[in-house]
């Protein structure tokens, strides 16, 4: 028979997911709003809530989701700041030792009239969303991972994919002036917090874009180092960047049964099966940081 008396609560947190919220700076009659979506986790000493009822040191999730609203009353600034500021909120309580908290920042753009844009009427940018994470650990320690998801980019000129191996179940031909396109996720870890995050992440984002549009492209996972080499070489003040960029696959539709020529002009645009490219572009020797990319999704 099993001894019960040496069962005991392994790592847990608790918090509260995705909470939605707009905030909308009307002190001025030109509007400015700010979309994120929040998610809060705590850790500390809850063996007593887990294995006797004793919720003494378990702030409530609700009590986590009001304080992301009344935090908000202030204006968001960088998504950044405001969950180094919500972390440092609730670590300071006392029972709770560390926690992470993550943020989702939706982009909206100013509806043009007659020829400018609109003081108080928006419409949503696009599918990219600009993210973060920050944990902060037992021992105090803060990281900050921020980054962007599903920015989908596309090149129809200075890419090729040749010099593969080949075996008897290859059919990919080779090409040598191709589309080459991509939803690029990318995470890149701080060492600092002392920085101007908005203005930082607007410089990264612009450099990717850069990068991928300038650099001749032999194969995705080229332009990925590229990408990453080009960010770090920027910014001192990052220490790795994390990518995941699929392919999404534009084949050349075959003419010859139609007795036409197809030059590079018609592609069909496949969804799936894609390839799927993800790296990590550091500084040689650098040291990682495991704590901070803990829990991010598709991140190894």
């Amino acid at each position: 028979m099993a001894d019960n008396s040496k069962i005991v609560m392994g790592p847990n947190q608790w918090g509260k997911a995705e909470v939605r919220l707009v905030h909308i700076n009307h002190n001025t009659a030109r509007h400015e709003i700010e979309d994120v979506k929040i998610t809060s986790r705590l850790h500390g000493d809850l063996d007593a809530a887990h294995m006797a009822g004793d919720n003494a040191h378990m702030t409530p999730t609700d009590t986590q989701k009001n304080t992301i609203f009344a935090f908000a009353k202030d204006g968001i600034g960088s998504i950044e700041e405001f969950l180094i500021r919500l972390g440092k909120h609730f670590v300071a309580l006392g029972p709770i030792a560390g926690g992470r908290w993550d943020a989702e920042q939706y982009s909206w753009s100013r509806i043009t009239v007659d020829g400018a844009g609109h003081e108080h009427s928006f419409v949503r940018s696009g599918t990219e969303t600009r993210t973060t994470a920050v944990t902060i650990s037992d021992e105090g320690e803060t990281f900050v991972v921020s980054g962007l998801r599903d920015l989908v980019v596309l090149k129809s000129g200075g890419s090729q994919f040749t010099g593969f191996p080949v075996d008897q179940y290859t059919t990919l031909q080779e090409a040598t002036d191709r589309i080459l396109a991509t939803s690029v996720t990318a995470r890149w870890r701080y060492t600092t917090n002392e920085l101007d995050f908005n203005a930082t992440f607007e410089d990264v984002r612009d450099t990717l874009l850069e990068v991928f549009a300038t650099h001749y492209s032999y194969s995705l996972q080229n332009s990925l180092y590229e990408m990453g080499k080009r960010v770090l070489e920027k910014h001192p003040e990052i220490a790795e960047i994390k990518f995941s960029m699929p392919n999404k696959h534009h084949f050349v539709v075959d003419f010859e049964p139609f007795g036409l020529e197809n030059d590079n002009e018609v592609f069909f645009a496949a969804d799936r099966p894609y390839g799927i490219i993800e790296g990590t572009v550091l500084r040689e020797g650098a040291s990682t940081a495991p704590a901070a990319w803990e829990g991010i999704a598709g991140f190894c």
